[in-house]
């Protein structure tokens, strides 16, 4: 019995030893792996936040390749470089490419509840929006509905409060809006249409000349910093600050969901994590550089700079509230993200007023 237990535990013992020692090299291997994807985008070469700059979609992809020691590398692809501007979902659903930078809400022709994933009017704010997609069940439906075309989805940047956008002429009432052509995307847009305005989507780089030559009379993009890069100023005088339509605005981050499962746990940590960051860090960025631009667009520019009419504002938001629930009763996806959204804002609205702003009204 000794003898048979000495050799057991001998024979035990190596067997530990020989797993104990193949296991870092296990380890080593899948460490040394590495990964070269493709990142297209829905926006032009060089524009800020959207494409460069702090919690860009260009630093997301450094940090990335920092953070997994070189191991994911990910080459950046503004629009037009590698396929078109709004061809970044079909491109990654089919594998063409593994990540595309856009905002969901581009998608709303084949999805509708993808809206709900950039912003809402008179929704939440960034602060609420982070909540919910974080920590409300947002990122959850998010994935669910992106899983049918084999995607993942997730957060990588906010603006924060939009502007209203730039006027050709002033909007004294309601009426001032029926006729009006509107560069303006998203559930905003529905709104619009609702009245009487006609609604364009068009590219960023295409707003200016279309607003200069009365292509369109009215145009929306972002706030002052991006606006006046566009040179949106020089097209129009007017700029309307009330951001009801986009409280808060997400970029979306979409990855190839075979490409995603290729991926060991470790990098689809660095992934979440730089997006977390970019997520973060863009709006800081914003929320920095929109308070100088807007000075000089109205010391320097000569920009009118005002919020809409009280019972403009009092039309839009019963017109919304109508529009969502039209679209949320004619498509049951849509629906259910609706339905969520707004249970989520009830209960960050609660809160909301007995902390940012009850500080906000001192």
């Amino acid at each position: 019995m000794t003898l048979n237990r000495r050799k057991f535990l001998a024979t035990a013992g190596a067997a530990a030893s020989g797993a104990i020692l193949g296991a870092p090299a296990i380890v080593r291997a899948e460490s040394q792996t590495t990964f070269n994807w493709k990142m297209t985008n829905a926006y032009p070469p060089g524009a800020p936040f959207y494409v460069q700059g702090p919690g860009s979609p260009t630093d997301f992809c450094k940090k990335v390749e920092i953070l997994s020691g070189g191991r994911l590398k990910i080459q950046h692809f503004a629009a037009g470089e590698l396929i078109p501007a709004m061809e970044g979902f079909d491109a990654v659903s089919k594998g063409l490419v593994e990540m595309n930078a856009a905002n969901a809400y581009f998608w709303a022709g084949r999805i509708p509840a993808a809206q709900y994933f950039t912003t809402v009017p008179f929704g939440m704010n960034t602060q609420g929006m982070n909540a919910w997609i974080y920590h409300g069940g947002g990122l959850e439906l998010w994935n669910q509905i992106y899983a049918e075309h084999g995607l993942v989805a997730m957060p990588m940047g906010n603006t924060g409060t939009q502007m209203t956008g730039w006027f050709r002429k002033p909007i004294e009432n309601v009426g001032d809006l029926d006729g009006l052509k509107m560069r303006i995307p998203g559930l905003a847009g529905r709104v619009y249409a609702e009245l009487g305005v006609t609604v364009r989507l068009l590219p960023g780089g295409e707003i200016f000349p279309a607003l200069e030559r009365g292509v369109i009379d009215a145009a929306e993009f972002v706030g002052p910093y991006q606006d006046r890069r566009l040179g949106l100023h020089k097209a129009a005088k007017y700029y309307y600050t009330t951001g009801w339509h986009e409280p808060t605005n997400v970029t979306e981050l979409i990855i190839n969901k075979k490409a995603w499962d290729s991926l060991p746990e470790d990098l689809r940590a660095v992934v979440r994590t730089a997006a977390q960051a970019c997520n973060v860090e863009s709006h800081a960025w914003c929320e920095a550089v929109n308070a100088d631009a807007l000075t000089d667009l109205v010391t320097n520019e000569g920009v009118d700079a005002r919020p809409l009419p009280a019972d403009v504002v009092a039309k839009l938001k019963e017109v919304t509230a109508e529009t969502l629930e039209s679209l949320a009763k004619a498509d049951k996806t849509t629906r259910k993200v609706h339905d969520a959204f707004m249970d989520f804002r009830g209960k960050h609205e609660s809160w909301a007023a007995v902390s940012e702003k009850a500080f906000m009204m001192l």
